[in-house]
């Protein structure tokens, strides 16, 4: 959604107002998918100026006590990228600067009150597998692995229980659920940036079922991945 304000000018002849102000287009979307790669978020702003507004206008994103310049594109926007790493959602506002003929400086936050932009976190792991292939472990006689889970979207979130499902209803699902057990100790902290995994063991070499977690990572109380505990070829 486009948002525009105007920037009057602090003249006392209403003469004086025309021309002198400046126009802010936020073209900004008010959500972003979260980026876990690179987790910067374009920013685009469209200026306009009045014929008593000197040129350049600079223009500056402003969240959570930073600023960082917009630089003029081609297309006549102002644009950046921003950075933001393991937050749910970001404030935003813009400052203008501009001078009047060369003389007199202006600056004027825009909006009054910063917006909130939000950030979807990506999927959890939707499938997992774990690798069959060698010996089961002597002491347990169990094949072990971890189904590994990012966190993105906050600073630290903890995956509070686990439990284990048949992927359907029928026989052989029901079947081959049972010989995998949750072997994790709950809570497990999970630290953006920092790969958390949930340990599973299987007494039989072949085996299948829904790994459901309880998280308290907003907007994800829980998740379900399918994992599958099978012999994996070789690689190549």
């Amino acid at each position: 959604m486009r948002r525009q304000i105007g920037y009057s000018c602090l003249a006392a002849a209403a003469l004086a107002l025309a021309g002198c102000g400046v126009q802010l287009e936020d073209e900004t979307p008010g959500q972003f998918k979260a980026n876990p790669d690179v987790a910067m978020y374009p920013l685009t702003v469209k200026v306009t100026a009045g014929p008593m507004v000197s040129q350049p206008v600079y223009v500056f994103a402003v969240s959570d006590g930073q600023q960082v310049p917009l630089s003029l594109s081609s297309d006549g926007t102002y644009q950046t990228m921003y950075p933001v790493k393991c937050k749910r959602t970001f404030p935003l506002q813009y400052l203008a600067v501009w001078r009047l003929q060369g003389m007199v400086t202006k600056h004027q936050l825009f909006p009054p009150q910063p917006r909130q932009i939000q950030l979807t976190p990506p999927p959890l792991t939707a499938q997992a597998s774990i690798d069959t292939s060698g010996k089961p472990d002597k002491k347990t006689r169990s094949w072990t692995g971890g189904v590994q889970y990012d966190i993105v979207t906050a600073p630290d979130a903890h995956i509070t229980g686990a439990h284990l499902e048949p992927v359907s209803q029928d026989k052989k699902d029901v079947e081959a659920a049972k010989p995998i057990s949750v072997v994790s100790s709950f809570p497990i902290d999970a630290t953006c940036g920092s790969p958390t995994a949930v340990q599973l063991a299987s007494k039989k070499q072949l085996a299948h079922a829904n790994l459901v977690i309880d998280t308290d990572l907003a907007g994800i109380p829980h998740w379900t991945t399918r994992v599958d505990f099978a012999p994996q070829p070789p690689q190549q």
